[in-house]
């Protein structure tokens, strides 16, 4: 970056291909001040941003910031979301290089984040699943989801670390950006972030590509402390876990030959996540399928 804050604009110097991706987080419809630190929506409001560039297995670079704050707020809350993201901004390797603050309704936190990359042909769309590829997921599922509903009174755990591991799993989510560069270089045809809930998201994947995509349920992997949420909720533990959202791991497709490469790429990474098969890319119609139930899934939909 040759010039960034302080100027009316950031002046970078690129890189053959720019990768650009922008997501807003609004208070009420994607987090409560209630019930999160300002660090807390700063870090998620980013996080979101830098999952779609994983996604795309793209090098991250700078992010811009636009603030929306009601009035009266309070200038301490302000700080510390600029705090959260940039704390989460400099272990990710990303620059805040700009940003703007408005009035709004209600606090709002959107992030436009670029990546960068020397050939298009190493980054990873939706759209390359074929059939006779695996399905697969990074870390465990269902965390966040089971997350917020401890935050919202919904459930308990006696459990108190197991606790904190969920709420976190949802106030502060991990971009998987290493990952996603790793399991590019490795060879995936097709991936996309479980921001949504993996039945809508694995959904996307599977129109881009044309393609049938066959999930088992009871294949996926559970973060510790979901069944016991998901009991407290009267729902299926698998289930809520293919549902509930912000998860922000990735679901990749990958050819049967390349699952050794995927294994030893992620394995090289120094705090890297591991990847579980969940299914089989196969002809057919376009969709999702679940093998042992589960057909009347959804996610979260946006609602305009």
């Amino acid at each position: 970056m040759l010039r960034g804050l302080g100027d009316d604009a950031t002046v970078v110097r690129a890189r053959p291909y720019a990768i650009t991706s922008i997501d807003t987080m609004v208070e009420g419809v994607h987090f409560r001040s209630a019930q999160l630190s300002g660090e807390e929506i700063g870090h998620r409001a980013l996080a979101g941003a830098l999952s779609d560039l994983a996604a795309m297995g793209a090098e991250s670079g700078e992010a811009y910031l636009a603030v929306g704050l009601p009035r009266g707020s309070d200038r301490e809350q302000v700080l510390a979301v600029a705090r959260g993201a940039q704390a989460l901004a400099g272990e990710a390797g990303v620059t805040i290089a700009g940003g703007d603050v408005s009035a709004a309704p209600a606090l709002s936190v959107c992030f436009a984040v670029v990546g960068w990359s020397d050939d298009p042909g190493e980054l990873v769309g939706r759209d390359g699943a074929g059939a006779g590829d695996v399905v697969c997921v990074t870390g465990e599922l269902g965390g966040s989801g089971a997350g917020l509903a401890l935050i919202e009174g919904t459930a308990r755990l006696s459990d108190e670390s197991t606790a904190a591991a969920l709420r976190a799993r949802y106030a502060r989510p991990r971009p998987r950006l290493a990952e996603g560069r790793a399991l590019a270089q490795a060879g995936a045809s097709a991936m996309i972030d479980i921001s949504d809930g993996l039945a809508i998201d694995a959904g996307h994947l599977a129109r881009r590509s044309r393609a049938r995509l066959e999930l088992s349920l009871q294949a996926l992997p559970l973060a510790a402390g979901v069944r016991e949420v998901s009991a407290a909720l009267d729902r299926e533990p698998a289930a809520f876990a293919a549902a509930a959202g912000e998860d922000y791991e990735l679901c990749f497709c990958v050819p049967p030959a390349g699952l050794a490469a995927v294994e030893a790429a992620l394995g090289e990474l120094q705090r890297g996540v591991g990847f579980i098969p969940v299914g089989k890319v196969s002809d057919g119609l376009p969709g999702v399928v679940f093998t042992d139930g589960g057909q009347a899934l959804s996610g979260y939909e946006h609602q305009l």
